[in-house]
């Protein structure tokens, strides 16, 4: 297996691009392999970040989004509103760290406020 050129952070050649440059400019890898690879180095020590390199060239455009895409999309989200405990849309994402609504998290802070 050959190895990857390694370029050093912001040196990059022109017509190479991360996955976050392409999916901006409107493009997805598309199957192709990876091209090189930038490294940003890090403080103290630590391994440096390491983001893949693709070529603009060979990237093909963004699948655009189909209404059944779109519908999915929806109930995932209204899923992330929906407090599990009183079913309640929340009208925010509910936090995984308290699984529920505030109002269902916190009673004694919602009875006290009324």
């Amino acid at each position: 297996m050959a190895t990857l050129p390694v370029y050093p952070w912001r040196l990059a050649p022109d017509g190479l691009a991360t996955l976050r440059q392409l999916r901006a400019a409107g493009l997805r890898p598309g199957g192709q392999d990876v091209a090189a690879q930038l490294e940003r180095p890090r403080r103290r020590g630590r391994a440096p970040l390491v983001a893949y390199l693709y070529r603009v060239e060979q990237a093909k455009p963004v699948r655009p989004m189909t209404p059944a895409k779109w519908a999915a999309l929806e109930r995932a989200n209204a899923a992330r509103r929906t407090c599990p405990e009183c079913r309640r849309d929340a009208g925010y994402v509910i936090p995984a760290a308290l699984g529920m609504c505030t109002p269902c998290a916190f009673p004694d802070d919602q009875a006290a406020a009324a």
